[in-house]
């Protein structure tokens, strides 16, 4: 099988003309094989119209050889021919494959879960509608089903979620999504001002906008063969260790609001506003819109800033240190957390889980350790922290570790920043490679962010695809759930804090 082998160091966007264009055929009986490996995952699997053709690429991730493949293929617009479904052998594809279903109506032969994925509003495959969704029901005396959503109160946005349970006991729950049609990534394709698509990243879910906006910046920069230096990505790499602090304390704080633990939710209240209020001092906004910008930046840091970095980390760090001591010595809150919403590794493995989540039930996918960016591939020697329960209680433990990393990464990423080298203002006017491809890959705080950019033939972007790692986990926040009580569900969802708008892009 013939792939085009980069990693992730790599500063150069991929012709077009370079990918392999291969027989599905053969991409399938490759995948069929591979997928069965832990070290091999897909980052990115969709299609758009080339042309008379509809074209499919196909981003492999090879995690021990810390390898991307990239490969792709191509069907005729109108060919009614079912395509073998990879979802049949390895689930983990389902979210690609039903994506394409549902905007470009292709059939995938014995497919097992034809659901569409977000319900786009310009979508080819109009057979079903979120309201008419026929969710999946079971019959019995016993049973009876509980709807919650799609209206969430305050800021919590729409998704539906049925459960079937009997008496307390859930046996089944189906997740839907796709209330909003944002259109993020046709906006990314409407403009071609570079500022106003750096605002879209960031506005893609407002918990992770450093993360994104990382990737989109690494997308452009191959794109333009635009080298940063070391100072800027150990600043970026901050700013990306900054946010999985704030937000793995908040939900320290909410997993602890949910079993009546007063005293760990303020404290977790109080801790993430100091984080949070650092990164403000630092850019001007508490969620770091306005940091990581194209080629350079607007908000270098300074010697008062770094010292004042340094000091607040420490001080959370030490702070919260002691709140994780607290919930880890308390019977009550253990009674709570341990052994509800269990997902092995297997299951994990089987439904391509990513990020911390992946983590929490020992399967180690973490972009920092298996494809480096940034600072991660030059000056940090990043050990990936994994737990093997797969229960709230390890992902919760997941959480404290990786805030305790975090503080240690943010110090010694602090002392290598120079402060008298230069570093360029942003630029948004940079030339674009034609009919190319680049991708950036970022590891969030919730896990494996994959953005996508392809330029025609005068440099303009003309596709853009994101991946938010919240499009895989969502089944395993179902998967968590079965045999619980429905009572636990509060935990178990906080436990995960998956994203809706990450999905519903």
């Amino acid at each position: 099988m013939n792939y085009y082998i980069t990693d992730n160091t790599s500063t150069q966007s991929i012709a077009l003309k370079d990918i392999p264009e291969v027989e599905y055929a053969a991409l399938y009986e490759d995948l069929s094989e591979r997928l069965k490996q832990e070290q091999y995952h897909i980052a990115h699997y969709f299609a758009r119209p080339e042309q008379s053709r509809l074209m499919f690429y196909l981003i492999l991730l090879d995690d021990e050889k810390h390898q991307i493949m990239v490969a792709r293929f191509a069907m005729e617009y109108y060919d009614d021919i079912a395509l073998p479904s990879l979802t049949a052998l390895h689930p983990a594809v389902h979210p690609f494959e039903r994506e394409i279903a549902e905007l470009y109506n292709v059939e995938f032969g014995a497919m097992p879960w034809k659901k569409p994925l977000r319900f786009d509003e310009n979508r080819r495959c109009r057979t079903s509608t979120i309201d008419t969704y026929p969710f999946y029901s079971i019959e019995g005396d016993s049973l009876h089903e509980v709807n919650v959503g799609p209206i969430h109160a305050g800021i919590i946005e729409p998704g539906a979620f049925r459960f079937t349970c009997n008496g307390e006991n859930v046996l089944h729950l189906e997740i839907a999504l796709g209330y909003q049609h944002r259109g993020v990534e046709d906006e990314f394709v409407a403009t071609d001002n570079r500022l106003r698509q750096t605002l879209l990243s960031e506005s893609i879910a407002g918990d992770s906008a450093i993360a994104h906006s990382s990737a989109f910046a690494m997308a452009v920069e191959r794109l333009s063969n635009n080298k940063t230096s070391q100072r800027l990505q150990a600043e970026r790499t901050i700013a990306l260790e900054l946010e999985r602090m704030a937000m793995h304390i908040a939900d320290t704080g909410a997993l602890s609001m949910d079993v009546g633990y007063q005293l760990g939710q303020v404290a977790c209240e109080a801790l993430r506003t100091v984080t949070i209020n650092t990164t403000q001092a630092w850019c001007g906004n508490r969620f770091g819109k306005g940091l990581i910008r194209p080629a350079g930046s607007n908000k270098p840091l300074t010697s008062e800033k770094i010292e004042m970095i340094r000091k607040n980390v420490e001080e959370v760090g030490r702070r919260y240190a002691e709140v994780s001591d607290d919930i880890k010595s308390s019977p009550t809150l253990l009674s709570r957390f341990e052994q509800c919403g269990i997902v092995p590794r297997t299951e994990m493995h089987r439904i391509g889980g990513v990020g911390m989540a992946a983590r929490a039930s020992g399967l180690g996918r973490d972009l920092r350790t298996s494809h480096p960016f940034a600072a991660y591939s030059t000056k940090l020697n990043h050990e990936s922290i994994t737990q093997h329960d797969g229960d709230v209680m390890a992902r919760l433990m997941m959480r404290c570790q990786e805030v305790s990393q975090s503080v240690e990464y943010i110090k010694q990423l602090l002392a290598t920043i120079d402060t008298t080298e230069a570093v360029p203002a942003p630029n948004y006017e940079q030339t674009l490679a034609p009919e190319h491809f680049a991708f950036g890959l970022v590891e969030g705080w919730r896990g494996e962010i994959c953005h996508i950019a392809i330029t025609n033939e005068e440099g303009k972007i003309d596709t853009y695809k994101v991946k938010e790692p919240s499009l895989h986990n969502w089944l395993a926040l179902a998967l968590a759930v079965r045999g619980e009580g429905i009572s636990d569900f509060p935990i178990c969802n906080k436990s995960f804090n998956l994203s809706y708008c990450g999905h519903d892009l």
